[in-house]
């Protein structure tokens, strides 16, 4: 008989907003892609489009509210636990039971609620930091998704390198090039003339966006526009004043979320992708942009280099005189905006779903021989 590990996936959500960005999409390709030749697989979730494969366990708790989640998670999930006694568990978002009758692995995306306390809700800033020190402290192994993440488990938790593994997301094969028409057919449904700048990802604190509003406002270019898209996660009301003050708001545009669909019209129709984070666990939208063959220039903090490679253009964090530089440097010189495209396809193709499920299992095997 085969051993079971048992997931915890209730963060995939099955409604659309910003709880379907990066941690969705890592959780539902990883669960798309583990082979299932030497391990038996008990996912619990609500979430009903799980592959074929995948032994679903649901649950009448209405997880998708994060302290129904938490309460699901610490005393119904760990009640399964001890009538089905797994041979390893998974908690694939920061937390596992505080009572398990049986090894864990969690998966960790980042640190941002320790690196930036401020920037999160009190609670929530709370929660993330016990339940991720104690979930890395008990489980057989820890699961980053970059190095930069692996590095400050370390550090904050004095976990050993040998112990946490990188499985660096892939790229969706939605993401790819599209044509002229297509591209002239999708602006003109979303009335959009000429050239414009991109962002993608939820409009919170450590998504650094008041610095990207500063250096648009520098280009002098009256007909680009700026385009965020990604729904609205917290403490958000800073961006739209800035918008404001900084009198540029028939320049730029909040679409809110958009479907994964109508993501890679978006990345091909822009002319530059900007990703200005202060902090990322790796940044999805960088190599999912460059699969499509859309330039970027991002921060050059946290994991963000690693996801960028030689492909793009890095400035200092907070420095908007250094992002605008960089930004009108691809808008005006296509030479430089050609060659990013190319490595940008090259960049994108060193990172796939199918080894992302790979090493999970590899994890999950590593764990249960300790």
């Amino acid at each position: 008989m085969k051993p079971i590990v048992d997931i915890n996936a209730h963060l995939l959500s099955g409604e659309a907003g910003y709880r379907r960005a990066g941690i969705h999409q890592y959780i539902f390709q990883v669960l798309a892609n583990l082979p299932q030749d030497a391990l038996t697989y008990h996912v619990q979730t609500r979430f009903s489009e799980l592959n074929k494969g995948l032994i679903q366990q649901d649950t009448t708790f209405p997880t998708e509210k994060r302290l129904t989640r938490i309460l699901w998670e610490q005393t119904v999930w760990p009640i399964r636990l001890f009538k089905t006694r797994p041979a390893l568990v998974h908690g694939m978002a920061f937390a596992t039971p505080w009572i398990c009758p049986s090894p864990t692995v969690v998966t960790i995306y980042d640190l941002s609620f320790l690196h930036f306390p401020e920037q999160f809700p009190k609670l929530q800033q709370w929660y993330l930091a016990t339940q991720a020190r104690l979930a890395c402290r008990r489980a057989r192994r820890v699961i980053t998704i970059s190095e930069s993440t692996r590095q400050d488990v370390h550090r904050f938790f004095d976990i050993p390198l040998e112990q946490i593994d990188v499985v660096f997301p892939g790229v969706d094969g939605i993401y790819q090039p599209q044509t002229e028409t297509a591209v002239s057919q999708f602006k003109a449904q979303k009335g959009i003339n000429g050239r414009f700048i991109l962002h993608v990802g939820t409009l919170q604190p450590r998504k650094n966006i008041p610095t990207l509003l500063d250096a648009f406002a520098q280009i002098d270019e009256p007909d680009a526009q700026l385009v965020l898209v990604g729904g609205k996660g917290w403490l958000f009301d800073e961006i739209f004043a800035k918008v404001k003050a900084l009198r540029i708001e028939n320049r730029v545009r909040f679409t809110g979320y958009v479907p994964d669909e109508e993501l890679p019209l978006w990345y091909a129709a822009a002319d530059l992708l900007v990703f200005p984070s202060n902090y990322e666990g790796f940044g999805m939208p960088i190599i999912e942009a460059m699969a499509c063959g859309t330039p970027v220039v991002a921060s050059n903090s946290s994991s963000i280099p690693e996801a960028v490679g030689e492909a793009g253009l890095l400035f200092d964090t907070f420095n908007a005189d250094d992002l605008a530089e960089r930004m009108v440097n691809v808008l005006h010189n296509s030479e430089l905006s050609d060659k990013m495209r190319h490595l940008g396809f090259a960049q994108a193709k060193k990172f796939s779903w199918t080894q992302a499920g790979r090493e999970t299992a590899l994890t999950y095997h590593k764990a249960l021989e300790q």
